[in-house]
């Protein structure tokens, strides 16, 4: 019944009822995705059945035949060992660039905004250069003309301040002599009890009006436990020397990490630092003129006021290149870099099934970047504004 005119109210029918032609078109393309799947799986079935190739995981149980350079992997182990190794490759290099990618990116993209032409020029000069390049040809080109051509011969291997020593071989650097398991758990403990003090001079801050100083108590008790870790369980470091035609002592990094490395830092910081800069602008103009009206020096203004701000804008973006620096490394593989990629290359070479020693390599990539994900979103979350 019409409420204005009091005749009863025809109902729509079904095929210009707009719910349910959303409800069928959804369940059509529905229907279709998955019939396109089927399609597929059972073409693959077919295709599978008929040339006989296994698609079980039982390859991993075979003898890997390849060792792995600066490991201790034996031919005779299996390939799960091989993809363990890989894996762990995979994280050294994603980790270590990330740190260094985020705090070059950091850096440049402050640059980017210098009072001092000279600064502004170089640092924009670098982000134009970087970012404009193929990141697989910036590889190879490091991998070929820096590391491989330009470093020397380990005979004349430089050894700058006699803590280093460089060469084509690789780049030797001080290390540390005991489990490191053990130091970086410690290490991870030590890090826990700074954050919980830092929380505790906060609260005193608040609760005193006292100056809180918990970044400087937070490092202090880190560096405090740090160092009787070190001296209770016997740590000693370790310098590196050159021995006949290699190092012994310290760490050495092998050429293909260290190219693979430097590269991924550089072409991950040039995005960065554009993300750092447009964070930094998008501060309203008022903060820093607060910062200064309280006579802060430039050091105090940026680290206290505008970069805490500009990196809430910033974390996001910040995290999809994070991600994206881990699914470059895998064009380690074009230089012989051990890891995920590498390994299953060798791998399915040495007659290991293609399809299954892929999908292995894709759901280890998805792990990792969907961990990487969740912590990247719990830091959004933490520097996020919470609004009353």
């Amino acid at each position: 019944m019409s409420p204005l005119t009091g005749v009863p109210a025809q109902k729509t029918p079904v095929w210009r009822n707009v719910r349910v032609l959303r409800w069928v078109f959804q369940i059509v393309v529905l229907a279709v995705v998955v019939g396109i799947i089927y399609w597929l799986y059972n073409n693959y079935q077919v295709n599978v059945s008929r040339s006989k190739i296994p698609t079980d995981y039982r390859f991993l149980d075979n003898p890997t035949n390849f060792t792995i350079p600066g490991n201790d992997l034996d031919q005779s182990q299996p390939v799960r060992d091989a993809f363990v190794q890989g894996f762990y490759n995979t994280l050294r290099v994603s980790i270590v660039g990330i740190i260094l990618a985020i705090i070059l990116g950091t850096i440049i993209g402050m640059a980017r905004l210098s009072k001092n032409f000279l600064v502004r020029t170089v640092a924009g000069a670098y982000v134009e250069l970087i970012r404009n390049l193929p990141l697989l040809v910036l590889l190879t080109f490091m991998n070929l003309a820096v590391v491989l051509q330009t470093f020397p011969r380990i005979e004349d291997a430089w050894e700058p301040l006699d803590l280093f020593v460089i060469s084509n071989r690789g780049i030797a650097i001080p290390w540390f002599d005991g489990s490191s398991t053990v130091l970086g758990l410690s290490l991870l403990a030590a890090i826990i009890v700074g954050w919980l003090v830092a929380k505790w001079r906060t609260a005193y801050s608040d609760r005193t009006g006292k100056p809180s100083q918990a970044l400087a108590w937070a490092v202090g008790v880190v560096v405090v436990v740090a160092v009787v870790v070190w001296v209770a369980l016997g740590y000693n470091w370790t310098l590196p020397e050159v021995d006949d035609r290699g190092t012994v002592g310290g760490l050495r990094l092998d050429p293909s990490f260290f190219a693979l490395l430097v590269t991924l830092v550089i072409y991950t910081s040039s995005h960065i630092a554009e993300i750092v800069r447009g964070s930094i602008l998008s501060v309203p103009r008022g903060q820093g003129e607060a910062a200064d009206a309280l006579a802060l020096t430039h050091s105090q203004k940026m680290r206290l006021v505008i970069l805490p701000q500009a990196f809430r804008v910033a974390m996001p973006a910040i995290g999809n290149q994070s991600l994206n620096l881990i699914k470059n490394s895998s064009l380690g593989a074009a230089i012989s870099y051990f890891e995920l990629t590498q390994i299953a290359q060798i791998t399915v070479g040495n007659g290991s099934p293609a399809v299954p020693a892929f999908t292995l390599t894709l759901l280890v990539y998805l792990s990792i970047s969907l961990v990487t994900s969740l912590l990247i979103n719990i830091v959004n979350r933490r520097l996020a504004l919470v609004e009353r």
